[in-house]
């Protein structure tokens, strides 16, 4: 079904009303014609920093205006007045609260689907993900992420299937599609010795004239004139938090950041003439929400921030790119709040080294509070009573923690309530929330992004932006 026939066919019925949604205002003459008077796009960046509740995005800035003296690279171009900004509905097609695959496949597909599913409808229906039509024109294509490029965010530009959880499906999926540069996490899902199947996916990429690269240095000495598909999988599961990343220089020397692979992607991407669509997922501000984890968020978000960077830097001397910097769904709704310490606490996160994942991972049984508590004060600054320390060792002996990527059952959940009073941030839950979201747009297509928009409704402005008529 054609865009045009799309509008024309479905939103009022599914508004079951006379009134306009965004998805039709977007069809509608006066748009087209706000487009025609502008450029189209070439190429398209999509940043995703998956889960990031507006606490996050302000607690990012608050933190880089105390540390550095700054505002975040987001935050600046609203200042400046540089994009178009929006409020996004989250919604999926089985519930008010999205997962992060219907988000995704809401901009991958066009519809709404059931949480847990890729582009594939509650009928059964295959939705076409959005980077096969744009490669299937002749663009180059491709992800970048800081988990598993297999995960849900990524795989919902690029493949259809039912079920998220099966990322080792999903990494054969990828296989054919000769995607011009894929790059994150997931080693996993590619080893033998790892996969269910004992296939070797990495000798499979090979063999089908992929570059496979594993590590940072591979991925800066890349050459952008190759011809040949990159897959990049650089660590088992996601990649490590940013933090943790800054504070370990063997793994920094071979990990790389979210804002590096995102300019190799850009260098390698550009060299085709009928230009570029690519997305980029801070996918770990996620993971760190989920862990109620505030350095894990806060600097994952800085990192992403990182990424937006590389792509306005790009997009700015380029004028041929369309720049859309938004977010799947809160996340735990975290934020600074009010009390006679606050600046003062929250100026304590300043100088964290390590994450609360780093922190708990190495504890154990053995551990006494004196031992806990400066384990915490090294990594954190912060000096915990005995009482605080001995509620958090009493969870090793149950190992009774539960939470989304929490398979070591850490307690997240304990800590994170006992920092509180120490860092000033708090926590609404650790799950996603049904809260409209941040959409902010530049360049060529820009125009099209009214003030308030369904998911869905982003599908389609990028392909009104490139004139993609499909």
């Amino acid at each position: 079904m054609k865009r045009r026939d799309f509008f024309r066919n479905t939103s009022l019925a599914a508004l079951g009303t006379t009134l306009l949604s965004p998805v039709d205002l977007l069809a509608s003459g006066n748009n087209k014609e706000t487009a025609a008077n502008g450029k189209t796009a070439r190429n398209i960046i999509f940043l995703v920093s998956d889960g990031m509740s507006v606490g996050t995005l302000t607690m990012a800035n608050l933190l880089l205006q105390r540390k550095e003296g700054r505002q975040s690279h987001w935050i600046e171009l609203y200042q400046k007045n540089k994009v178009r900004r929006a409020m996004m509905d989250t919604a999926s097609a089985s519930s008010l609260v999205t997962d992060s695959a219907a988000a995704s496949s809401s901009w991958g597909g066009g519809f709404r689907v059931n949480n847990g599913a890729l582009n594939v409808g509650p009928d059964g229906t295959e939705y076409k993900p959005v980077l096969q039509k744009f490669k299937a024109i002749g663009k180059s294509v491709g992800c970048v992420t800081s988990v598993p490029i297999t995960h849900a965010t990524p795989a919902g530009f690029c493949v259809n299937n039912n079920k998220r959880g099966d990322q080792g499906e999903i990494a054969l999926q990828y296989l054919p599609l000769k995607f011009d540069i894929m790059l994150g996490g997931g080693l996993e899902f590619f080893l033998a010795e790892k996969r269910k199947d004992k296939t070797d996916l990495i000798g499979k990429y090979s063999a089908e004239g992929y570059t496979v690269l594993r590590n940072r240095n591979e991925l800066l000495a890349l050459s952008p004139s190759s011809n040949k598909p990159v897959m990049g999988v650089f660590h088992e599961d996601g990649l490590p938090y940013a933090l943790d990343l800054e504070h370990d220089p063997e793994l920094k020397a071979l990990t790389p950041s979210l804002a590096e692979m995102t300019s190799q992607a850009i260098s390698c991407l550009n060299k085709n003439k009928k230009g570029f669509v690519m997305q980029v997922e801070g996918g770990k501000v996620d993971w760190g929400a989920h862990a109620n984890d505030t350095g894990a968020l806060i600097y994952d978000q800085i990192a992403f921030d990182e990424a937006v960077r590389v792509a306005m830097d790009f997009a700015e001397k380029d004028k041929e790119t369309l720049v859309i910097i938004t977010t799947d769904h809160g996340n735990a709704n975290p934020g600074l709040f009010y009390g006679s310490k606050a600046d003062e606490n929250f100026d304590k996160i300043q100088h964290f080294k390590y994450t609360n994942e780093w922190v708990l991972k190495g504890v154990d049984k053995t551990f006494t509070a004196s031992r806990l508590i400066e384990r915490i004060e090294a990594a954190q600054g912060i000096v915990i009573t005995k009482e605080e320390a001995s509620v958090l060792l009493k969870h090793y002996a149950a190992t009774d923690e539960e939470g989304l990527y929490n398979p070591y059952k850490l307690p997240f959940r304990e800590l994170a309530a006992i920092q509180t009073q120490y860092t000033s941030v708090g926590w609404g839950s650790m799950e996603h929330s049904a809260d409209y979201v941040e959409v902010a747009a530049y360049g060529p297509g820009s125009e099209l992004l009214k003030p308030f928009v369904k998911n869905t409704d982003l599908h389609y402005l990028m392909l009104e932006a490139t004139g993609l008529n499909v």
